[in-house]
């Protein structure tokens, strides 16, 4: 098939750190969409604050074609990052990407990249925002404002948040399916291997302690207390209220957790909720009294006592030790 179309031209601005996997994720679809179907119908160029190389979460350098203030010719830009990603001279990095959303470029984040991105000023309050579940709460500590969603690809007006690697390969098999038709898009889909097509209405999964490997499979009954939970983070919901909500007794909510999980509903709560106090270590200078209040917890006596049963170090020696990694490595933990 030779097909004769105008080519279109994303741009994927990376910062130091950037996930390397978001970046071979949304150019590999559309670089083998062009294979088979005979055509340029898609072009990308890599972009950075200044131009040269930048290096990925994986050591890896790769060579940018031009600086940010370089850049024309683009119909998309997507941000890639990990969470802590900012511009060198953020008032002059951050002024040329609301100029480029003022023209009318459509802009995304990808990944952490949805963090420059609302740093940016272009992501309104009010725009639907997909956000990967292991940054929620760091994002929602440094944006509480801001419209979040659990959705894998969210496309709010001109801005498109996409929430990982597969997320955003999802979003290119749409793009190449609007530009070239589904018979392409699923052809690309099968080379990799690729076995569902997610949208913006599909939610995240989470991984779980189970046999079933991820939250979307899991029964309606642990799926239904695991968004109960997801929504109490920082005001802590008992088991038996969780249970009563669901419509079921607390023990029968004990035994199908356990059997679906490995482990029963409060360990797996609280899991959930020092993952996200580790977010708030990881990624914010937040003290441990407004971490430990982030979590559900009024004192920090027992949400560190929690932290180091759980990680193996308190949050403070936790911090030291990823901090002292980025200055040793200039990384970012974990990488995006």
């Amino acid at each position: 098939m030779n097909v004769n179309l105008e080519t279109t031209t994303l741009g994927f601005l990376v910062f130091p750190g950037f996930p390397m996997s978001c970046v071979t994720s949304a150019i590999e679809p559309i670089r083998a969409a062009n294979e088979i179907s005979g055509s340029k119908a898609f072009a990308w160029k890599l972009i950075s604050e200044h131009g040269g190389k930048v290096c990925s979460s994986a050591g890896v350098n790769f060579e940018a074609d031009a600086a940010l203030d370089q850049i024309v010719g683009l119909e998309y830009l997507f941000l890639l990052s990990g969470p802590l990603g900012v511009f060198s001279k953020p008032d002059i990095g951050n002024g040329h990407l609301r100029r480029l959303a003022r023209h009318g470029l459509k802009i995304g984040g990808v990944s952490g990249g949805v963090f420059p991105l609302a740093r940016s000023g272009i992501l309104d309050i009010g725009q639907a925002c997909s956000v990967h579940w292991c940054y929620e709460a760091a994002f929602k500590a440094e944006f509480p404002d801001h419209n979040i969603t659990n959705k894998v690809i969210e496309i709010d007006r001109n801005i498109y948040t996409v929430s990982g690697a597969t997320a955003v390969f999802d979003l290119m098999l749409s793009l190449i399916a609007e530009k070239l038709g589904p018979d392409v898009a699923t052809e690309v889909a099968c080379w990799f291997q690729h076995p569902l097509v997610r949208g913006q209405g599909d939610r995240q999964v989470l991984p779980t302690a189970s046999n079933h490997g991820t939250s979307d499979r899991l029964p309606n009954v642990v799926s239904r207390a695991v968004e109960l939970f997801e929504n109490h983070v920082s005001d802590p919901i008992s088991i038996c209220n969780t249970a009563k909500r669901i419509g079921v007794s607390p023990r029968q909510l004990e035994r199908v957790f356990k059997a679906e999980t490995g482990q029963n509903p409060s360990q797996y709560y609280r899991g959930m909720r020092l993952k996200a106090a580790r977010q708030l270590v990881i990624y914010t200078s937040d003290t441990m009294m407004q971490i430990a209040n982030a979590v559900g917890y009024t004192t920090t006596a027992p949400m560190i006592q929690h932290y180091r049963q759980a990680f193996g170090l308190s949050p403070k020696e936790d911090r030291r030790k990823i901090n002292r990694f980025r200055v040793q490595n200039n990384r970012e933990i974990p990488p995006g």
